[in-house]
Parts: C-alpha cells; structure tokens; sequence
C-alpha cells in the first residue's frame, strides 16, 4: 500500500523503507506459519479458531476494566494519547489514517465499548472481530502494526492512571485487545483470497432532497453480495476514509449497485458524496458485509422496519423475495418518517407494492419533535401483530433501531431472528466511567 500524501503523511525515504520492511517481514511470518501448521483450519479450529476456547477469563478482566475505569476515562483523552504514542513511536504509521483523526477515535471508542460490555462472553465476539480483522486489510493494516497498538495502549494506560496504575489494571487491557487482536488477525489471515476492494464508476447521482442522494455505481468486475448487506465505501475526496453505505438493489447482471446516502455531518464522507460527487467519479467499495439476509429462512414470514436511510437494504430485501416468488409469503413493511415527505423512495415502494400481493405496506408518519422515531415506530409494530413466527430486518436510526429490537425480543421473537446492521460496535450503550454495565442478553 502507498502511503497517502496528506497532514501527517510521512515523505522520508527512511520512513518509506521501515513500513515496506515491516509489511515484507509480516508476510515472511505469515507464510512460514502457513508452512509449519496446514491443516490449521479443520476440524476443532474451524469451531475454536482462534484456540482459545475456556482460555479466556474475560469476565474477570471485565471487572478490574470496569471497577477501575474511573482512572483512565474519559475514552476519548485514553485514544488521544494512544494516537499521539504510537504515531511518536512509528511516525509512517499516521499516513494509514484520515486527515482528520475525529471519526477514527469515536470508532476505536464504540469498539473499546463493545468489547468491555461482551468481554464475560469472548466467544460471542470472535465472529465481530474476525470480520473487523478482515476489513482493516483495505487499510493497509498488518499484524505488525497490531502489536504496536498494544504497545502504545501500554504507554496511554501509564499516562492516564499516573501514580494509580498498577499491573492489574493495565494487564486487564492488554489481555483484552490481545485477544481482540488475535481475532482481528485470525480474520484478516482468513479474507486472504479475497480482493481488498474493488473499483466502481458513478453511473448516476440523483439528490431527492438537498441533503440525500441516490448514487448509482457500476463496477469493473462483479461485486458479489447478498440483498441486505452493506459496503464500505472510499471517495477519492477523503483518501483513507471509508464508511459504510448499505446496497439499495438485489444483486443483478448488470453490475450495477445503488447507494442512498445522507449528509450527516459538514467535511466527511457523506457530504463528498451528496454534495461534490458527479457522474463519471470514480469510488472504491470493500467487500460486502452484514447478515441482515432471509436466505438461510425461507420458510418464514418477513417483518421489515425502515426508519430513514435504512429503507435501502429492505428495499434490497424487497427485490429479492419479489425475484423469487416464493408461495405463501408473506411481508410486511413498516415505513417511518416523521413527515410524508420524508418519504423520498416512494415510487420504488409503489412499484414493489403492485409487483407483490403478499406486501402489505404499512406507513408511520409522526409530526413534532420525536414523532416518527423510536417511541413511535416501536409502538406501532408492537400494536400491529404478533411476530414470534416472523424474520425481523430492521434498518434506521440507532435509537429506533434499538427500540424496535427491544419490543420485538420482550414478545418472544428469538434474538437470531431480529437482524439488523451493527448499530455503534455492536449495538452497545456509552460506557460511563463509575457505571456498571450489564450485556445486553
């Protein structure tokens, strides 16, 4: 990977050839453990891959992490000194990151979260971080630069506890990334084969409202994806920053995908692409992700709850099951907005409406502050029906999101049958330092 010029990219042809050396050494490492272990991936290591089954005593690190929280907290200031030891330490290792380090941190903050509220659970988090792991490749990210994370975690947890560190503490933590680490490797090693983006022309860029737009993407070669599943998404506006968009069409032989996208922030990548991105851009997309799919359920009735933005992979759940007409289906789709005019698809959801007898469209318009968000839209899936039997696909704000879940999960509705994207690092609450946090179940 070519370092990105840029505020803090590093020019130095010394700098140049430790990164190069560092990457060269790292792929040396990795072929001779391909080498000495073949057979690593069968068997017990496919259910254990990382090996480290009945190892792990995350709940207790998860007590000394939160007991003692208070000492290193707030997050924010534990990342920024973290940043600023690794990048004294390693100067070429700021050119792997955006201009602006604002997004990085919040996302390295939600994850620190995620793993603190799920750390009595280890095995539940593998399959989040192995695919985190897999997803660091775009960025140039390699197990060596894993191992320097920990040690400038080491150094922040120094600075921020001050004379109140101890080993307990920072053992808790480096215990807990070391094995977040071990994860993220293990994914990383594992999405080997596949390619670490691909390349897609802008088609078409439609705004529906000043601050939402419809982008259509063709790329060279197939994307492969399922409906629901989302993308991560690079502009050559803003090298090195990539966010997720969820793909708006089922997958067709066209190669063509669609993206909805809305402005949510002045100077990121959502106002390159609402505001300042024509047809003939071009734009990387990473591998596709997610498991809000029905596939693996087919026999199922479908629940759908949109909020926002988050109609888009429905609607892409919508075009699937309508491709194959499977009898006795049925859906049902509740669309949230808190105006009707915020409603900016509904052309498609009258087509899909008329193409799908089995489609029953349910519209939950609000007026005022709140109305239309996650009081409203659980309430009225809650009052609707009962959907124990039913796949839910929910997509949208995190709060309605969240509430939506919560009411479905309180009516009997099985956790692996309520899909949605990862909402923060895993769908977690801010971790407060001084409160407990319990997982949710």
């Amino acid at each position: 990977m070519t370092p990105t010029p840029g505020a803090g990219a590093c020019e130095a042809t010394p700098l140049r050839e430790d990164y190069h050396t560092l990457l060269a050494r790292h792929e040396a490492m990795r072929l001779r453990r391909s080498l000495l272990a073949p057979a690593r991936r069968s068997g017990a290591d496919e259910a254990d891959p990382l090996g480290t089954e009945g190892a792990y005593d995350g709940a207790y690190d998860r007590t000394v992490i939160l007991r003692d929280l208070h000492l290193v907290a707030p997050f924010g200031e534990l990342i920024t000194d973290l940043y600023a030891a690794m990048f004294e330490r390693r100067p070429y290792l700021r050119s792997l990151f955006p201009d602006s380090m604002e997004f990085q941190q919040a996302h390295l903050a939600r994850i620190f979260e995620y793993l603190i509220d799920h750390l009595h659970r280890p095995a539940d988090i593998v399959g989040t971080l192995r695919q985190l792991g897999g997803d660091h490749r775009k960025l140039g990210v390699r197990a060596a630069h894993f191992e320097m994370f920990e040690q400038a975690l080491r150094e922040a947890l120094h600075r921020r506890a001050g004379v109140w560190w101890s080993a307990e503490l920072e053992g808790a933590w480096l215990r807990m990334m070391g094995f977040a680490v071990a994860a993220m490797v293990d994914g990383a090693e594992a999405a080997m084969a596949e390619p670490l983006y691909w390349n897609g022309v802008v088609s078409a860029h439609e705004l529906r409202r000043p601050d939402l737009a419809v982008l259509r993407v063709r790329t060279a070669e197939p994307y492969p994806y399922k409906a629901g599943q989302y993308a991560a998404v690079e502009s050559p506006l803003l090298p090195q920053t990539w966010r997720r968009y969820s793909l708006a069409r089922a997958p067709r032989p066209d190669t063509e995908l669609e993206f909805h996208v809305r402005l949510t922030a002045p100077g990121g990548l959502s106002e390159a692409l609402v505001k300042h991105t024509r047809v003939g851009d071009t734009l990387r997309l990473g591998p596709a992700r997610g498991r809000m799919t029905t596939d693996d359920d087919r026999a199922r009735d479908v629940l759908l709850v949109a909020g926002g933005t988050g109609w888009a992979p429905l609607r892409a759940l919508l075009e699937d099951l309508a491709d194959r007409r499977e009898p006795g289906r049925t859906v049902h789709l509740f669309l949230g907005a808190r105006h009707r005019a915020d409603l900016y698809d509904m052309p498609a959801v009258t087509v899909l409406e008329r193409r799908c007898p089995w489609l029953r469209v349910i519209p939950v318009i609000g007026q005022g502050r709140g109305a239309g968000q996650e009081a409203t839209m659980a309430e009225a899936v809650a009052r609707h029906g009962r959907w124990q039997r039913h796949v839910a696909c929910l997509g949208g704000p995190p709060a309605m999101v969240g509430a939506v879940a919560d009411v479905l999960a309180a009516t009997g509705v099985p956790a692996e049958r309520i899909r949605h994207d990862p909402v923060s690092a895993g769908g977690t609450a801010p971790i407060r330092h001084g409160e407990r946090v319990e997982a949710a179940s």
